[in-house]
């Protein structure tokens, strides 16, 4: 097979959350551990910082990434979903995994994966620990996938771990409550290992405290410290927190790297440049103002919309998709109705028809069109607006994704 055919293969031949939802998710981690032994335990060959939480954690993986970057190491990372291309998921100081690596990990290993019935996102996770382990990293950021005690990443033994924040997403596995879902997000604090939280609220915290105690971990609360005064490329009012999540975390590594403010400074100011990522508050147009983010849940948004209020148009225009399993009667009430709303889908299997979007907006006071496609409402949008209006893009990951 060529990567192509490779990654059509990764794609379709088992359920993958990203695609498919609910019929993707699993509840134990054997699958994960069984491919661990398979390949000889790639996991324990690198250190690694273990990153989950509800918002915030590509963010805040990459910024921690750059700095590591900029001190001079050879730093793998690894986060969910990509945008275009597979292989960011996994990188090296920036650089995508070789489509080679990916093709011949897939080729030498298919049997075994069919015969386990691996998922997609045990089969990656298999392949971004090989990939570093065979890479000989000095450090590898791992976000979660989803949750964090029976995520497939949670094999791994960190330098420290790091919880963002807590709010409502994948409530249909993780829980119903912000404390259920915190339970989920705590299955990472381990044993002896520091845990840092990037933002909580007393119902979180109380989960994030006991479980600290029954792990004997240290635990500290970024929330809890002094702005940071670092300029960085990621401008959403988000990365507020973020950026403390990332120093304090920068900051209890310096235990085990050589880390200078310098290198703090220069990491959060080059982490595009250094890590790629995409689709935070970016920029895609000046006139008219056009701004693309993969906010997706009522915690993410709600930061998102009241940065958006404080910008200055004429005109306010929202190219809005979603996924089907959305909660949109979280969401919808969030969006301001003084503004022109083009409905969409995303071109995934789990993309919600643009006219049940369309029809629940309504409810909600949100007015506007249907359009076939992302690419063709943002055209339309384009069209319509004048140099003094506001375009923004998103709903969903898959939005963002058909336009950077």
């Amino acid at each position: 097979m060529n990567y192509k055919e490779t990654t059509e293969w990764l794609f379709n031949q088992l359920p993958m959350f990203q695609m498919q939802g609910a019929s993707a998710y699993k509840k134990d981690l054997t699958n994960t551990l069984l491919l661990a032994e398979y390949l000889q335990h790639p996991e324990t060959k690198f250190k690694s910082i273990h990153v989950a939480g509800t918002n915030g954690k590509g963010s805040t993986s990459s910024m921690i990434a750059s700095i590591l970057q900029e001190a001079g190491y050879k730093v793998g990372l690894y986060t969910s979903p990509h945008l275009k291309d597979f292989r960011e998921r996994i990188k090296i100081n920036g650089e995508m995994i070789a489509e080679d690596f990916v093709v011949d990990f897939v080729m030498q290993n298919k049997r075994f994966f069919e015969l386990n019935q691996l998922s997609f996102f045990e089969m990656t996770v298999g392949l971004a620990f090989d990939y570093f382990a065979k890479e000989q990293v000095d450090v590898a950021v791992i976000e979660v996938g989803m949750g964090g005690r029976l995520d497939s990443t949670n094999i791994i033994s960190p330098l420290i771990s790091v919880i963002t924040n807590i709010g409502f997403d994948h409530t249909q596995f993780l829980g119903d409550t912000l404390s259920k879902i915190a339970f989920e997000k705590a299955g990472v604090i381990k044993k002896n290992i520091p845990v840092v939280i990037g933002e909580y609220v007393e119902e979180t915290k109380k989960v994030f405290q006991e479980k600290a105690i029954i792990e004997d971990a240290p635990i500290y609360f970024a929330q809890d410290n002094p702005e940071v005064i670092f300029d960085c490329a990621l401008l959403g009012d988000y990365q507020v927190q973020n950026k403390k999540t990332a120093l304090q975390t920068i900051n209890l590594l310096k235990n085990n790297f050589n880390i200078s403010e310098t290198n703090i400074r220069n990491g959060f100011k080059n982490v595009i440049l250094n890590t790629g990522l995409l689709g935070r508050w970016q920029i895609l147009n000046s006139n008219p103002f056009v701004v693309c983010d993969t906010a997706h849940n009522s915690h993410g948004l709600k930061i998102v919309l009241n940065q958006i209020e404080k910008q200055h148009y004429e005109t306010l225009h929202f190219v809005l998709g979603v996924v089907n399993d959305k909660d949109l009667d979280s969401i919808l009430p969030l969006f301001p109705k003084k503004a022109i709303y083009y409905f969409t889908k995303p071109n995934v299997p789990r993309g919600l028809d643009s006219k049940i979007l369309q029809e629940k907006g309504k409810e909600f006071g949100l007015l506007g069109c249907l359009y076939d496609s992302v690419t063709e409402a943002y055209a339309e949008a384009l069209n319509n607006a004048t140099a003094s209006d506001f375009i923004y893009i998103g709903g969903s990951t898959f939005v963002v994704a058909e336009i950077v």
